[in-house]
């Protein structure tokens, strides 16, 4: 699934926006791949099957090209948490939900785990993604009272680094699914939920991830 975007009005509009979107594509694979953005415009133009200058069309720089790749992929992300967890209307609950189901990335998405364990870091609070999402909930949280945080941004910072932690662990080990479980429930204690409920909503059956 690629985030949605409204469709272009015309024929050339539309073939405007498949060249971006290949070079997007192309993009997203190197940094999945490894990591880095050391490769040449002409490489990445080959990778998109497009024309050296047509990438000029699109992106003034290489760094463009490689922030809306990774804007892209995050984009992507969070839309696959949002339809998985549109059902569920405690904040807890989703976040819970979203650290173990991020686990299940690697073998689902190894795209976007790819993007997310070179990149993540960098975007946590960018205006794409999960990042929104996520500050989203803990506001929500916060003022409801289930949650004991006194600053959602700060409150993000230390979630983002554990899912981001979570996923290298998943990509560089030999983890089950119990180790998501586990840090679900840690990251619910760390929100200030008591340990039993958050133990209870760490284990609770998945919806699928799409």
């Amino acid at each position: 699934m690629q985030p949605s975007t409204a469709q272009p009005a015309n024929r050339f509009e539309r073939r405007r926006a498949k060249t971006r979107q290949a070079l997007v594509g192309a993009a997203r694979r190197i940094l999945a791949e490894q990591g880095s953005t050391d490769v040449s415009i002409q490489v990445i133009a080959e990778r998109a099957d497009v024309g050296f200058g047509t990438f000029y069309n699109h992106f003034d720089t290489k760094d463009a090209l490689f922030d809306a790749a990774v804007a892209d992929a995050l984009e992507e992300y969070g839309q696959l948490l949002d339809v998985a967890t549109a059902a569920i209307d405690d904040p807890a609950e989703t976040f819970a939900t979203s650290v173990r189901l991020t686990m299940l990335l690697a073998s689902s998405h190894p795209e976007i785990t790819g993007i997310l364990r070179f990149r993540g870091l960098q975007h946590v609070h960018s205006g794409t993604g999960l990042g929104p999402r996520a500050l989203r909930d803990l506001e929500v949280g916060k003022a409801s009272g289930r949650f004991a945080i006194a600053d959602a941004h700060v409150a993000l910072s230390a979630i983002g680094g554990a899912v981001l932690g979570l996923v290298q662990l998943r990509a560089t080990s030999d983890v089950t699914a119990a180790a998501g479980e586990q840090a679900a429930e840690m990251v619910l204690r760390m929100l200030g939920l008591p340990a039993e409920e958050a133990h209870e909503l760490a284990t609770k059956p998945l919806p699928s991830l799409g």
